[in-house]
This record gives C-alpha cells, sequence and structure tokens, in this order.
C-alpha cells in the first residue's frame, strides 16, 4: 500500500500511509483508537475505497470496488466480531456466497469435504456439521480462519482476534497461525496486547493520527519504545498498594438468574465485596458474567437469592433505585447499555441525573450548572471531543468509554460494577481507564471488575473469582495464582487441580 490517502468529513484518517507484507510474515499494525489501523484495512479489504495512493499484490497495481474483488485477488479478512449466520451450519456459512460446482444447488459434500482436509492441514478442529449457535467462541473463529482458507486467501487480515480467548486458548491459535506461515499464508494482525504482538510477529508499524510513526523488526524493538511511538510519551506501570478492605458493600446469596436463550444462566452465586476492594471476575465470554453484571444493576430479574448493598436489599430495586442507593454500572455494551449514539456528549451525562436537584431551578432545568458539571467531567477525565454539542457517535471508542466512567464515578459510589471496562480500547485510555479505578479503590469504593483480559484482572484485583458455566468455581488471593492457573480455572479445571498444574511458575502480578 503506497501512499494511501482516505478523508472523512473533518478527518483525514490516513495520510499518505505506506503498508507492506512480505510472503510468510506476521506483520503487526499497532495504533491507539482513531489512529487509522481500521480505515487502512477495510481499504485493503475492499470495504472503502482510497482517495489517493495505490494498492499492489504481486507486482499489480489493483482496484478493489468491494470485498468480492479483494476476496478474488487472494485478501481475506477475520472481524473481531464475527461475520457468520448462527442458525446454518459450518459447512453452510464456509459456502455461502462462494461459487457451487452444482450450481444452482449447493454441493455441501464436496463443501465438507474441503473443510476436512483445511481441518486436518491447519489443526482446526471442527465439526462441518455443527450449527453455529452451537459452538463456542473459539470454535466459531476457527470456523471464520476456514472460510478465509477454503476461499483461497494468501494474504489474511486478522482484527483483535485473541479478545476473548483464555490462553491456552491464545496459544492453540497462535500455533495454527504459525502453521499458516509455515504454508506461505501472509498475516497481518492488529491487536492492543504489546506481549501478543512481540510473541507473533516479524515486523511492526505503528500509526498514530494517521501516520505511520515507524515500522520496526519485532526483535529490535522493546515493548516500552512501541508505546512511545503509540501514544508519543511513557506509560507508567500499575502499582497499586496493599491496603485493607473495610466493611461489606455488596452481598450476593445464592443468586440464580436466567439467560435470554431460556436456560439457567447463574447457578446459586455466592459473593462478599469490601469497601476498597477490587475483585476480578475472569471467565470466557458466555459463562454468566453479563448475566451477572445485568442482574446487580437492576437490568435483570433475579430468579431466586438475595443482592445485599450494605445492610440494604435490593434484588428487586429498579436500575435508579440502585443508583440512588450508590450503585455505578459501566456496562459490558456500551452503546447498548451505556450511552445513546444520537445524543450529545452532554446529554450523554445526565442520561441518569437529568432530575437531581443539582441541575434543577424550580421545575425546570438549570442548563447553565448543567454545561458546567459536563465541562467539569471531560476535561477532568480527558475526555477529547470538539465541544460538549458532538453526538457521541463521532468520537472513539476510548473517549466514550472514558465519558461513560466520568458519569458514572461522579456520583461518588459506594458499589461500582465495571464490565469490561477496556474492551476494544487502545493502550493509553487502557492505562487511564485502569487508574481512575485503582482511585476508586483507595476512596474505599467497593469494586466488581468483570474482564476477560486476564492481565488486567490480575494487575488490578484484590482477589480473583473464576466463573464458569454459570458458577464460580474458584477464588484466590492476588499473586496467588499464574495467568496459566487461571486459564485453566476458566476452562473448567477444578481450582486445586489448576494450582497444582502450574506449581512452581512464577506468580502473575
Amino acid at each position: 500500500m503506497r501512499d494511501i490517502v482516505k478523508c472523512f468529513p473533518g478527518v483525514r484518517a490516513n495520510s499518505k500511509v505506506c503498508f507492506d507484507v512480505a510472503p510468510g510474515e506476521v506483520h503487526a499494525l499497532l495504533g491507539e483508537n482513531g489512529a487509522g489501523k481500521s480505515t487502512l484495512m477495510r481499504q485493503l479489504y475492499g470495504l472503502y475505497q482510497p482517495d489517493e495512493g495505490e494498492i499492489i499484490i504481486d507486482g499489480r497495481r489493483l482496484a478493489f470496488r468491494s470485498p468480492a474483488d479483494a476476496i478474488r485477488a487472494g485478501i481475506g479478512m477475520i472481524h473481531q466480531h464475527f461475520m457468520l449466520v448462527p442458525t446454518l451450519t459450518v459447512a453452510q456459512n464456509v459456502a455461502l456466497g462462494q461459487p457451487s460446482s452444482r450450481a444452482p444447488l449447493l454441493d455441501l459434500k464436496k463443501v465438507t469435504e474441503r473443510i476436512s482436509e483445511l481441518s486436518e492441514e491447519y489443526g482446526l478442529k471442527v465439526d462441518p456439521r455443527a450449527y453455529i449457535w452451537q459452538l463456542s467462541v473459539v470454535e466459531q473463529q476457527r470456523v471464520e480462519i476456514m472460510k478465509t482458507l477454503y476461499r483461497g486467501a494468501r494474504l489474511i487480515i486478522l482484527d483483535v482476534p485473541t479478545a476473548v480467548l483464555t490462553p491456552q486458548e491464545v496459544r492453540d491459535l497462535f500455533l495454527t497461525l504459525r502453521r499458516m506461515v509455515t504454508e506461505g499464508h501472509s498475516l497481518v494482525f492488529i491487536s492492543h496486547k504489546l506481549q501478543e504482538v512481540m510473541a507473533i510477529s516479524d515486523r511492526v508499524t505503528v500509526l498514530r493520527d494517521g501516520k505511520v510513526i515507524g515500522t520496526r523488526a519485532t526483535r529490535e524493538v522493546t515493548r516500552s519504545e512501541l508505546v512511545a511511538m503509540m501514544v508519543g510519551r511513557e506509560l507508567k506501570e500499575l502499582e497499586p498498594r496493599p491496603r485493607e478492605p473495610g466493611s461489606p458493600r455488596l452481598t450476593i446469596t445464592a443468586l440464580r438468574a436466567m439467560g435470554d436463550k431460556g436456560t439457567e444462566a447463574i447457578k446459586g452465586i455466592d459473593l462478599v465485596i469490601h469497601a476498597g476492594e477490587i475483585v476480578g471476575l475472569a471467565g470466557v465470554s458466555g459463562n454468566g458474567q453479563r448475566e451477572l453484571a445485568e442482574c446487580l444493576a437492576g437490568m435483570r430479574r433475579a430468579k431466586s437469592g438475595r443482592i445485599l448493598m450494605g445492610d440494604v436489599e435490593v434484588t428487586s430495586a429498579s436500575l435508579n433505585e440502585r443508583v440512588d442507593a450508590g450503585m455505578a454500572y459501566i456496562p459490558e455494551e456500551r452503546m447498548r447499555d451505556g450511552a445513546i449514539r444520537e445524543f450529545s456528549v452532554q446529554e450523554n451525562v445526565f442520561l441518569h441525573d437529568h432530575m437531581s436537584p443539582r441541575f434543577k431551578r424550580g421545575i425546570f432545568l438549570s442548563f447553565p450548572r448543567m454545561q458546567a458539571h459536563a465541562a467539569g467531567l471531560v476535561r477532568d477525565f480527558a475526555v477529547k471531543t470538539p465541544g460538549l454539542d458532538t453526538p457521541l457517535k463521532n468520537l472513539s471508542g476510548g473517549n466514550i468509554q472514558k465519558l461513560i466512567l466520568a458519569r458514572e464515578l461522579s456520583r461518588h459510589p459506594a458499589m461500582l460494577v465495571a464490565a469490561q471496562p477496556t474492551r476494544g480500547v487502545d493502550i493509553s485510555s487502557t492505562a487511564y481507564i485502569h487508574q481512575r479505578l485503582l482511585a476508586q479503590r483507595e476512596s474505599g469504593t467497593a469494586v466488581l471488575l468483570i474482564s476477560e483480559d486476564l492481565d488486567e484482572v490480575c494487575a488490578l484485583s484484590d482477589r480473583i473469582a473464576v466463573m464458569y458455566e454459570g458458577r464460580i468455581i474458584g477464588m484466590v488471593e492476588r499473586g496467588q495464582a499464574t495467568v496459566e492457573q487461571l486459564g485453566l480455572m476458566m476452562a473448567g479445571v477444578p481450582q486445586e487441580e489448576a494450582l497444582q498444574a502450574g506449581a512452581g511458575r512464577p506468580h502473575a502480578t
């Protein structure tokens, strides 16, 4: 890709970007949210067309009007959110949109045979006859990889492929990727996790503000150098100070709740979180963490059990009643449950607090007070926005998350439920959010941190609970277990067996 320029109204997303990938190479693409990574790759995959510059494949200049053109040129893309039809089988999903030898009918027998060949060749264990909705997250990812291989892709773009995987599943994925490279495939690897980039890539290109800051051989660059290239400065390492927890702020007893599919998602959870304590809840996506967070926030009805905030029972309380009792909630799906895209920055600040006496003058809203409050939060939480009237959808993911954090913490909560607070957020915003969570701990807030990022859980938590199939199957103190041991527990291995399996290895801190 030579001198790629792509502009949107008021934004120059890519500015004279040059990027290349060699045969049999893993080339990592790094940058903060809004740096231009996704825009660049969407042009390579035909979703966007460059305003200037050229794309050259094997010495030929090509123009991609759609992903179909890119696929024909041997380019595949595995999106962070899988592009699969849940009600179809693996074979049907792989065959979708592809020419058939029995046109207009599908030749699923031939497709199934080819899937079996690819499974054997690349170690991708997947049942061609299984329906997508029956598969785990890691199995669905294998189907996505299978689709690109079936289509003959030689250059594959992987957009944050490890976001919902356990450490063991990441290791298995990397074995598959290395096998693909050995077979001559080229990979573009996009990730916010620098340790993964250092482990899998041959070269790294860093983008900042739509421009290439530099391209380096991975073995010749350090993690701190990459961070400085991405954010323009060094980031301080987290150093949580030991502290004695206070009285119980949240007590969960024998809690049960149903999931969206009509089956029991939470199966008798007991948990106590104290003032001035962060309890991390680790687990692979789909094991009941989201349903637990929604139960605590008042967005999902409990089937049985009790939820106490201090001495006050809130099991049947509404979301607003829980907010009034001191509960703050950072939802997993920020654009679905935490904000309104079309509303302005200021309007999103007051989604819960517009009835507060602080922001009223008699029966009317006091817009000067509201504006001053919103401006103070934007300033104090370093939210980058052109103005308070800017529609929220125009902000980057990291700045939207910081705005939600600002809104929730401005109430000085007694209890904070933070679900996936840094998912899809760049390294600079992640560091900022971590600092704020630790500041809440220091101020005496009880924090439940729900995250699939084990490094995040280990770095912030005083205690770590592991959730599997709707139950808490283990609880360890900070530093008592390695990331590998926690990963085993996330896969359903009992705590005692998991700790014995990793005995003698250094503990996570």
